[in-house]
C-alpha cells in the first residue's frame, strides 16, 4: 500500500539561539508528494473508505497541496477524486496551474466555480448537484479536518519528543494542531501559527480536541494564504543557505519566521525546548516563484526548485 512505502520523519537541530534549543521534525520527507501533515490527514480517510464509495469530493485553491495530495492518493487506491476548485477562472487555464495540472494527471475531476459558491462548500448549488449524481460520493472537507484526519495527525509526535516544552504547528484548517494536542504530554505547550487572521480557529477544532488548551500566534500571517512580503522571502532563503531546509511560503515559513522574531524580541515564554513539525507544502515553491517575479520580488532561492 501507498502508505507502507513512507520514510519514518526525522528530527533536525536548528541549534541555539538565545538560550533556546530548537529542532524540527521533517515531516515534509515522508514522501515526495504526499507529504507532511497530507500524509497524515489522507491516511485513515483512504484505509477505512467503503467498498460502496464511488468517488471523494474535496475542495482547494489552484495551488492547494489538499488537492495534490487527495487526487495522487485517490489515483493509487483507484478511487475517483473530484476536486472542487476556489475560482471559475482556472476552468480554462489548468495548465497555468502545476497543482491543477497534476490533479488531472492523476485522473481527479475539477470543476472551479465561482468564490462566492465555494464559501458555501457542499451547500452550494453546483455541489449539490453533483452529490445527487451519486447517492455514494464520499465528501471530505477542506484541507481535511476529520475525526480520521486529527487520528491520523496524532502519530507525529512520539516518545523521543516527550523532551520537548513546546510544539509549534503552522494552522490551515487545525487538524493537526489537534492531533498534536491530543497526543502532547501534559507539559507540553502547542503553539499554533495561523495562516489566516480569523476568530474561528479554535471553535472549529475544539470538537476534536480532547484537552483545548494551545495558543495561537496570529501576528504572522503576513496578510493571508499566498501573500508575503521580501522580509519573509530573505528570511526563508537565509535559513535554506543555513539548515539546507526547504520552508513552503504559506505555512512554514511563515511559523518560523515568527518563532525567532519572539525570540529575538524576548516576547518567547513557552519553554526553552521547541519542536517545530515541517507540514511539507513545498510543491507551491514554483509558482510561487512566478508570482513573485510578476510583482518584481524577490525569488525564493531553492536548488531543487528553481
Amino acid at each position: 500500500m501507498i502508505f507502507d512505502s513512507f520514510k519514518n520523519s526525522t528530527n533536525q537541530s536548528l541549534g541555539n539561539h538565545q538560550g533556546h534549543t530548537i529542532v524540527m521534525k521533517r515531516e515534509d520527507q515522508l514522501h515526495p508528494i504526499v507529504s507532511g501533515n497530507k500524509f497524515r490527514k489522507l491516511k485513515y480517510v483512504f484505509e477505512s473508505l467503503p467498498k460502496q464509495v464511488s468517488a471523494l469530493l474535496t475542495f482547494g485553491g489552484a495551488f492547494s497541496n489538499h488537492l495534490a495530495a487527495t487526487a495522487a492518493t485517490g489515483a493509487y487506491f483507484g478511487v475517483q477524486t473530484i476536486g472542487i476548485v476556489r475560482g471559475e477562472e482556472w476552468q480554462n487555464k489548468i495548465n497555468e496551474s502545476e497543482t491543477l495540472s497534476f490533479c488531472q494527471k492523476n485522473r481527479m475531476k475539477l470543476y472551479c466555480i465561482s468564490r462566492a459558491s465555494y464559501s458555501e462548500k457542499e451547500n452550494a448549488p453546483e455541489i449539490q448537484a453533483l452529490l445527487k449524481q451519486s447517492t455514494q460520493t464520499f465528501l471530505l472537507p477542506e484541507g481535511g479536518l476529520s475525526n480520521l484526519a486529527v487520528q491520523g495527525c496524532e502519530e507525529i509526535l512520539n516518545d523521543a519528543d516527550d523532551e520537548f516544552e513546546a510544539v509549534c504547528v503552522s494552522v490551515g484548517t487545525g487538524a493537526t494542531l489537534a492531533g498534536l494536542r491530543n497526543s502532547a504530554k501534559p507539559h507540553q505547550k502547542i503553539i499554533g501559527f495561523p495562516a489566516l487572521q480569523q476568530t474561528s480557529y479554535t471553535s472549529a477544532v475544539n470538537p476534536f480536541i480532547i484537552n483545548h488548551e494551545f495558543e495561537l500566534q496570529t501576528a504572522y500571517t503576513f496578510g493571508g494564504y499566498a501573500k508575503v512580503t521580501a522580509e519573509l522571502i530573505d528570511f526563508m532563503n537565509q535559513f535554506y543557505q543555513q539548515y539546507g531546509i526547504p520552508l513552503d511560503p504559506v505555512y512554514t515559513g511563515k511559523m518560523l519566521f515568527g518563532i525567532f522574531d519572539l525570540i529575538k524580541k524576548k516576547k518567547w515564554v513557552w519553554g526553552k525546548k521547541i519542536l517545530v513539525i515541517h507540514t511539507g507544502g513545498l510543491q507551491g515553491i514554483a509558482p510561487m516563484n512566478r508570482k513573485l517575479a510578476s510583482k518584481a520580488l524577490p525569488l525564493l532561492r531553492y536548488s531543487d526548485y528553481l
